[in-house]
This record gives C-alpha cells, sequence and structure tokens, in this order.
C-alpha cells in the first residue's frame, strides 16, 4: 500500500475559550491536532489520523465524533475505560492569550502503552508530526517507546516532522526537556522550532543560531519568530522569510500550529521551502483573525492559494 496520510501524535484537549459575559464556549484543541487541522484542510484527499489515546466517557467519545465530522480519524488510538480527556481554558487581554490546564490524568499521556497499536496508526502515513507537548505529556519509558516506532515509521518511508514547542512547566527540568529534544531531532526530516522556545531553552541569542544548531541535526530546517522572518536551514544556507503583518490580530491561539500545518501541505504538495514558508505565513496571518484555534477550512484554503 502507498504511503499517502498524514498523522499527528499528541494531546487534544477541551478547549474553553472566553466569551460575553459569564459564559465559555467548549471546542476540542491542542498544539499537534490544531497541526493537522491545517494539514488535513490543505492536503487534498490524503487520510488524516490523530494519534493519542482516549477514554470513553461523553467528552471523549465527543472529541472522536468532531474529527469524524470533519474527517480525521484516530487509527488504532487505545479508547480506555474510566479515562478523560484534559482540559484547558483561554484568556484573552486584547490578542494575547494566557492558558489554564487540566491535564495531569488526561488519557493522552498513554498514547504510547500499546506500541503494536501504535505502529498500526503510524503504517502507511507520508508523514509523520509530534511536538515536544507530546513528550512532555510522557514518562521516560512511553518517550522512548515513541520515538522507537517514529523511527520505524521513518525507516519504513514516512517523512518525520518535529516542532520542540518548549512549554516550561511541562517539564520537570530543563535538562530533560532538552535531552528528550534532542533525541526527537535524531529522527526527524524537518524541524519547526520557534525562536523565543530555543532562546528560553538552549540560550539562543538570534533566529540565527537556531537555524544553524537545528541545521547541523536536521536536513530541514524553519525557525518561527512571531511577525520576524521564517529562518529556513537546508543544505548549509540561511533564507529568511518575511512574516505577514496583521495589524488587528483577534486572537493568537493556534497561528503557530496552524503555520506548521500550512508549510507541511505545502511540502507534501511540492512546494519549495520558501515558497512553502510564505503560504504558511498567510495561513497563520488568517487564524490570527478567528477565535480559537481552528478556522474553518474554506478560510485556511484560501489563505495558502492566496
Amino acid at each position: 500500500m502507498a504511503a499517502d496520510g498524514v498523522a499527528s501524535i499528541g494531546e487534544c484537549m477541551l478547549e474553553l475559550s472566553g466569551q460575553a459575559g459569564p459564559n465559555w464556549r467548549m471546542g476540542f484543541a491542542g498544539d499537534t491536532f490544531n497541526t493537522l487541522w491545517a494539514l488535513h484542510a490543505l492536503s487534498g484527499e490524503r487520510s488524516a489520523t490523530y494519534v493519542s489515546a482516549f477514554g470513553d466517557d461523553p467528552f471523549s467519545q465527543g472529541q472522536i465524533s468532531f474529527f469524524a465530522e470533519n474527517g480525521i480519524g484516530i487509527g488504532a488510538s487505545p479508547v480506555i475505560p474510566g479515562a478523560r480527556p484534559g482540559l484547558y481554558a483561554i484568556t484573552l487581554t486584547g490578542a494575547e492569550r494566557a492558558f489554564t490546564y487540566w491535564r495531569s490524568d488526561a488519557a493522552a499521556r498513554r498514547l504510547a502503552s500499546d506500541p503494536a497499536a501504535l505502529a498500526k496508526s503510524l503504517e502507511n502515513q507520508a508523514l509523520v508530526y509530534f511536538s515536544g507537548i507530546t513528550l512532555a505529556i510522557l514518562d521516560a519509558a512511553a518517550r522512548k517507546t515513541l520515538l522507537a516506532e517514529v523511527s520505524k515509521a521513518r525507516a519504513a518511508g514516512s517523512l518525520v516532522a518535529f516542532d520542540p514547542n518548549y512549554r516550561p512547566r511541562l517539564w520537570q527540568s530543563r535538562e530533560e526537556a532538552q535531552a528528550a529534544i534532542l533525541d526527537a531531532l535524531a529522527v526527524t526530516d524537518i524541524a519547526l522550532p520557534t525562536f523565543p522556545d530555543e532562546q528560553m531553552l538552549f540560550g539562543d541569542t538570534a533566529s540565527q543560531a537556531t537555524a544553524e544548531r537545528f541545521g547541523k541535526l536536521v536536513g530541514e530546517v524553519v525557525v518561527k519568530n512571531g511577525e520576524e522572518p521564517a529562518l529556513i536551514a537546508t543544505g548549509g544556507a540561511l533564507q529568511p522569510v518575511p512574516a505577514q503583518h496583521v495589524a488587528t490580530p483577534v486572537d493568537t491561539t493556534g497561528a503557530g500550529d496552524s503555520f506548521n500545518g500550512g508549510y507541511l501541505a505545502a511540502r507534501l504538495a511540492g512546494h519549495a521551502p520558501a515558497d512553502a514558508v510564505q503560504r504558511a505565513h498567510r495561513v497563520a496571518a488568517a487564524v490570527v483573525q478567528v477565535r480559537g484555534a481552528l478556522a474553518p477550512f474554506e478560510v485556511l484554503r484560501t489563505a495558502f492559494e492566496g
């Protein structure tokens, strides 16, 4: 069977976003799911699989149904009796967001508990994507299992993409995060770091330092840096690509995740890295003009095509 699907590994949570007055709106989001959402919208007929672990409660059932309604499957991801999803709430100051989490016992922490099921979910995928948050929610043994299965998928022909997406509160120590991320880069074909994260984690002084450091480990690197130019590192060369300015953003939630989805969709479609970054910038710019992490598919497609 030809490898033609796209798979993203991680945790999709319940998302509460503030509305007018005391009311909240519930949705579903999480860094790797946000990326898959955009990637799926922009990848034509490719199958899309969200690889995780789920509970059997009504909220988990609602998640899985929401995925299916939008053409996204869960592969062989385990459904665990008695487990439930994590939850986060978004509060906004202007367009800038802050998050409050309830996720310590989330089902997704067991996504690598069945190596055979994980391997089955990663079969015949053109692209496998995961993040530093995927690593952070797992214990050391589960991280090892995850990276072993990703490595096997890569050996079988899957392209592997990784965003370090460093979130200090999820790690026991900075050193633990550094080691886990370096292990992940060893099985990665496309790295999508964000400069402020790398500055915090590794002490990089500029996005060029991040690009050069990653470029020694991974063949294709795009360093994101908010409204500053993204920096591509391939073949020892660096190429900046200006971002698209949004004068009045509504909500910056999911911008970097959607950038990743746009970039990966463009690369799978055969676009060169610089063109892929331009498309990804447009996608991210569209996402910050809607509330929540998930923009409608047509909004994403219109931005992608320019």
